[in-house]
């Protein structure tokens, strides 16, 4: 083939691409401009609104503790570079305020701004455009009349040339986002296909749970992949599975469970940590009790997925003779989880649940271990339930204890009580420490309005 024909293939394929992509984003969005031509001003849509940008978390991403509500610049970390949140305030300078609703739609649900670039997936538009056209409507009414506009311009992406062409995403969207995506399952009930909706569209859970391939996609977008809610591993955090897994996943969690960790933040099983703090205090423990309980109830039909393992763990009371003085010297890490670690999670592993969570059985030490070695080096920010902060937190030990301290003792957690978590190697916890800034011990609970 010579130059000029592979030439005016790629070309044919790039208007192949263009029309298709024109195609899936124009001939919709004339439709849902002709359906909500009308008021998008009333206190009923506003506060469906509120509550749809709860149950999606939009404060999470878009807001930092130095900055308004919504007012953008919390930066993402990528395999190449950098990028920030974007003001979603009704600002007409810096923000959305001169968006139309259709111009709202292509941004939320298709990833396209309305200037026409094109966002990265960062902003989970692949699970929000399972949303529908009720939710959008509402979102956008309670960012244009409920939301303070806030000046502050957008910061540039840290994404070098020619990596930061935009254009290019078309393509990703074509072999990565599902243009007809749909939650319905024959033979499912309404709650099921509630907590279905919730967690693969607004919910967007898959963004953080679910491992991604060499093109930072997610594997799988819905219950029918066995990838999706796997677990995977982000910025420094590994997101446990949300499927059947016994040891890695939800499998020894009851619906009661899972429906107490996001009402509560804490259950027998477990407390949030980690970048589920957020989640917590900021969306979950706001949705209804129909809702969580939906959420539950979807979650526990999902069998167990690619990163389970065979065996489930049971607890092992051998331990206990490592703990004894004479024993210490023999055991590294022994002697440090009893000075720093026992008086609250006890000496038998088993924790004081629910306010303290168990070490014995705990997934972060069944599995990965960025998040046991994150939350040890920066603890944990405060769970900060109906505006009262937690009086338990997970301490930093960065100061206190040294690499090969840290190192001894998660290898001695990971290996007690059953646990039979993989070794960690003290590079692991030197690297971390470096490209990681110890958790804030003042949690903002952002308020929305």
């Amino acid at each position: 083939m010579t130059m000029r024909k592979f030439a005016a293939v790629v070309l044919l394929i790039m208007l192949l691409a263009a029309a298709v992509m024109w195609f899936v984003l124009r001939s919709p969005q004339s439709a849902f401009e002709q359906r909500f031509s009308g008021d998008t001003a009333s206190a009923e849509l506003i506060g469906r609104g509120e509550y749809a940008a709860r149950v999606s978390d939009c404060v999470a991403c878009h807001s930092t503790q130095e900055r308004a509500p919504f007012a953008g610049g919390l930066k993402f970390t990528t395999p190449v570079g950098g990028i920030y949140a974007t003001n979603i305030t009704p600002d007409k300078e810096t923000g959305i305020g001169n968006y139309t609703l259709a111009d709202f739609d292509k941004a939320v649900r298709h990833g396209v701004a309305k200037d026409g670039h094109r966002l990265y997936p960062a902003m989970p538009y692949p699970s929000y455009i399972k949303l529908n056209d009720d939710d959008v409507r509402a979102l956008y009414s309670y960012f244009m009349h409920s939301v303070k506009p806030v000046k502050q311009p957008n910061r540039e992406s840290e994404i070098p040339w020619p990596l930061n062409l935009r254009w290019p995403m078309a393509f990703w969207n074509l072999f990565f986002v599902d243009p007809a995506p749909s939650t319905a399952r024959p033979g499912k009930n309404d709650a099921w296909s509630r907590g279905a909706y919730i967690v693969e569209g607004p919910g967007h859970c898959g963004s953080c749970h679910t491992p991604r391939g060499l093109a930072f996609n997610e594997k799988g977008l819905s219950a029918d992949s066995k990838y999706y809610l796997a677990g995977a591993l982000l910025d420094g955090w590994y997101a446990q599975s949300l499927r059947g897994d016994a040891n890695t996943g939800l499998g020894r969690w009851s619906e009661e469970d899972i429906y107490s960790f996001l009402k509560t933040g804490r259950n027998q099983h477990s407390v949030v940590f980690g970048s589920m703090t957020e989640v917590f205090n900021n969306s979950t423990q706001y949705m209804s009790d129909e809702d969580l309980r939906a959420i539950a109830l979807y979650l526990k039909s999902l069998p167990p997925g690619v990163n389970s393992t065979d065996d489930t763990w049971k607890y092992d009371s051998l331990t206990a003779s490592k703990l004894t003085i004479s024993e210490r010297s023999k055991h590294p890490g022994a002697q440090t989880f009893i000075a720093r670690c026992s008086s609250c999670h006890g000496v038998d592993g088993r924790g004081q649940a629910p306010w303290i969570p168990p070490l014995a059985g705990a997934t972060s030490m069944l599995v990965n271990e960025s998040s046991a070695i994150n939350i040890t080096l920066n603890g944990s920010d405060r769970i900060v339930a109906g505006g009262k902060p937690d009086a338990y937190r997970m301490p930093p030990f960065r100061k206190q204890l040294s690499d090969k301290e840290m190192t001894d003792v998660l290898n001695f957690v990971r290996s007690s009580w059953g646990n039979t978590g993989e070794k960690v190697k003290q590079e692991s916890v030197t690297e971390l420490r470096e490209r990681t800034d110890p958790a804030s011990s003042n949690v903002i609970i952002l308020q929305m309005r």
